[in-house]
């Protein structure tokens, strides 16, 4: 997803990938360069090439990057990059330069445990935001939240838990488990979801409802989703989260 404008993530703002720093020197670390103006996925082609996937029809061919920094996984990734029209995109949408790139907490969703949810994945409120990077995109559910924490230095869990709802699928539900971390100030962090365990909607694009425990009482939101499609790639021969908040 690319950024409709800049939003002042303290998060993003730390998100600079050391192998990449040197792409920023003093003489253009401009404001711009700070903040990233898109989310992607990162993958890994069956040629072993690798490449973002921006949205359903657009695919970025890093130039100045070979090789994922996040290893095999595939994973979800705020970047910033420029578009180089001149270059060769070796099959891809888009040739692009990646000034940096860093992973997003990415996860599986957990089956419900029933009566056992609360104890086991912990019913601790949170907040999430509504901003261009909480969205229902390419097969993952990518969401930014706020909670409380202490500075303990406690790892707060959290998880999207599915089969909550025997009569909808599509119903899922966002838990936190502080693990009993004093609430002392308020941080924000980003997460994504894969939702590949989900019911295939065959093409169709249905409502993924959220639901989660608030500051103020249950609240529930609804997202379109749609099961991600593969992704058709001709690749050519190639040879905030805040330092005291820790999620897992």
């Amino acid at each position: 997803m690319k950024a409709k404008n800049f939003l002042p993530i303290a998060i993003a703002m730390l998100f600079v990938a050391p192998f990449l720093q040197s792409c920023i020197d003093d003489d253009d670390d401009t404001i711009s360069l700070r903040y990233p103006n898109a989310l992607v996925t990162v993958k890994t082609s069956s040629d072993n090439a690798f490449y973002l996937q921006l949205d359903e029809n657009t695919t970025l061919y890093p130039i100045n990057v070979t090789k994922s920094p996040f290893g095999d996984k595939e994973v979800r990734a705020l970047v910033n990059y420029r578009e180089e029209k001149a270059q060769d995109s070796h099959g891809f949408t888009k040739a692009v330069y990646v000034n940096w790139i860093d992973s997003i907490l990415t996860k599986q969703t957990r089956v419900t445990l029933g009566d056992d949810d609360d104890k086991t994945f912990g019913k601790d409120p949170l907040e999430i935001y509504r901003d261009w990077v909480t969205i229902a995109e390419d097969g993952y559910l990518t969401l930014r939240f706020t909670a409380m924490w202490g500075y303990s230095g406690t790892t707060h869990t959290i998880n999207l838990i599915t089969g909550v709802n025997p009569e909808n699928p599509y119903e899922v539900v966002l838990r936190h488990n502080a693990n009993g971390d004093n609430y002392d100030h308020r941080a924000d962090g980003l997460v994504a979801f894969d939702l590949s365990a989900l019911p295939d909607t065959e093409g169709k694009t249905v409502k993924l409802k959220v639901r989660w425990q608030s500051f103020t009482g249950e609240k529930s939101t609804e997202f379109d989703y749609c099961t991600r499609k593969t992704t058709q790639v001709a690749v050519a021969n190639i040879a905030d989260t805040q330092a005291t908040a820790k999620i897992e």
